[in-house]
């Protein structure tokens, strides 16, 4: 483990004193919080038990009981790098641009009595930390007390404020574009529409979404840490492809993008070996709401939050699929996650019973809707024809309709295959329909 450690310090050290890439000293620092984790989550684990942060597994023989919270520990570790990672950030403007020292009265002046030091960037730079760490802070509230929806949704919108104002201050574009075929059909000349705080509602709302989305989707050994990781290799690719083809206006933020996100990549993986499945520690909603919230950060900073809402399409149409459950006009047990069969040891669809409390009868017509597209799968009466349940409508328990009952870490990595998918196709999507929409794209790719 302490040559792992040494390995990533000195990649970030040599590379940054000889080359200076701060790409690859995210690269070290991600390699130094994959071991810093691995080694602490298997022994923090049993002291997580002791305290009372646990859970049973229930989709396992005699469901054991498991460490819960262990988000925590990357969410920490992740936290502490970003701290180390601000001399190795600016290393160029510290040390490369000086007489060697640091002195900042040699410093070289980009124009006459003023210092070059991108203070914009630090300034974005910390705001995104300030926000994670609030939103950890607010997924260890919500571990240790167990906060009522209606309490805690809009707080990571609060978290954002940091983010939000340093948008305003340093970049502060609310517009729109308007595609093509609408400005035609509106007879308009203009290309955009300025949203004004409509904008920054918007952004607000990203930050809520993106870090319950990820607690939504949630039951499987592994989900929640397997999806992260997917969408932090979709949200890589999207800014490699700005990196090399992009316009030097957008690589900046998104080399800030890809600096933030890579050490999340790496603790991610480190979390990832202990919960996959068979898990020996539950994440909890601190990386939950952690991990989401990274996501929205990189959006809203990369200047591409409409973008990043794509990759999130999976999420999206899980929180649609499960609104009427979650507003109640369909029967919402305690406890949505697939039903283990001890007998096969396969995963089926669990169902919401209508025995004790019907649907709502608006619900009826869409009922034959979502069945008429194997969205659902309904029992009914053989007697009288009524319907006796339902499967729960969450992704999970769909992805059971669709293929059948199979083995845990087969649903997992399949949801996570048809993640991975999806914002492939949202990505060469985005920039395929782009020309076609708004008669230009932002990469240079041809």
């Amino acid at each position: 483990m302490l040559e792992l450690i040494k390995f990533g310090i000195a990649l970030t050290l040599i590379y940054t004193s000889k080359h200076y890439s701060p790409l690859l000293a995210a690269v070290g620092l991600s390699i130094v919080g994959y071991v810093v984790c691995d080694f602490l989550i298997p022994r923090v684990g049993p002291h997580f038990i002791k305290i009372g942060r646990f859970g049973k597994d229930l989709s396992k023989p005699g469901r054991p009981i498991i460490p819960e919270t262990v988000g925590a520990v990357p969410a920490t570790v992740y936290i502490f790098i970003m701290f180390f990672n601000i001399p190795f950030l600016f290393y160029k403007y510290l040390v490369v641009m000086t007489s060697g020292g640091g002195h900042r009265d040699v410093s070289i002046e980009e124009t006459p009595g003023e210092i070059f030091f991108p203070h914009a960037k630090l300034s974005e730079y910390l705001s995104a930390v300030l926000c994670l760490q609030s939103t950890a802070l607010l997924g260890i509230a919500d571990d240790l007390f167990d906060l009522r929806w209606r309490h805690k949704f809009f707080l990571p919108a609060v978290a954002a404020i940091p983010l939000l104002t340093v948008y305003y201050v340093d970049f502060g574009v609310t517009y729109v574009l308007i595609p093509d075929f609408a400005k035609n059909w509106l007879n308009i000349t203009k290309s955009a529409v300025n949203l004004g705080p409509l904008y920054y509602g918007y952004m607000s709302s990203v930050a809520i979404f993106c870090p319950n989305s990820i607690n939504i989707l949630a039951g499987v050994n592994g989900l929640e840490v397997g999806q992260s990781i997917v969408l932090s290799l979709i949200f890589l690719i999207n800014d490699t492809l700005y990196l090399l083809f992009g316009a030097e206006a957008s690589q900046d933020s998104h080399k800030l993008s890809a600096i933030l996100i890579i050490p999340f990549l790496g603790v991610s993986l480190a979390l990832w070996k202990w919960n996959r499945w068979p898990a020996k520690v539950f994440v909890g909603d601190t990386y939950c709401y952690f991990a989401g919230m990274i996501f929205s950060v990189v959006g809203i900073l990369g200047h591409f939050s409409k973008t990043a809402l794509l990759f999130f399409i999976p999420q999206i149409f899980n929180f649609a699929y499960s609104c009427p459950q979650l507003f109640g006009l369909v029967p919402c047990p305690r406890h949505r996650l697939p039903r283990f069969n001890e007998m096969d040891g396969l995963m089926y669809p669990s169902r919401a019973e209508f025995s004790t409390k019907p649907p709502k009868s608006v619900m009826k017509p869409v009922f034959r809707v979502l069945e008429f597209f194997k969205l659902i799968h309904i029992e009914y009466d053989t007697k009288t024809g009524e319907m006796v349940n339902c499967t729960n409508m969450t992704l999970i328990n769909l992805v059971l309709v669709w293929f059948g009952p199979m083995r845990e870490d087969i649903l997992c990595n399949t949801i996570l295959a048809l993640q991975f998918a999806i914002g492939l196709t949202a990505i060469a999507a985005r920039h395929a329909l782009g020309t076609l929409i708004f008669g230009h794209d932002n990469l240079n790719i041809l």
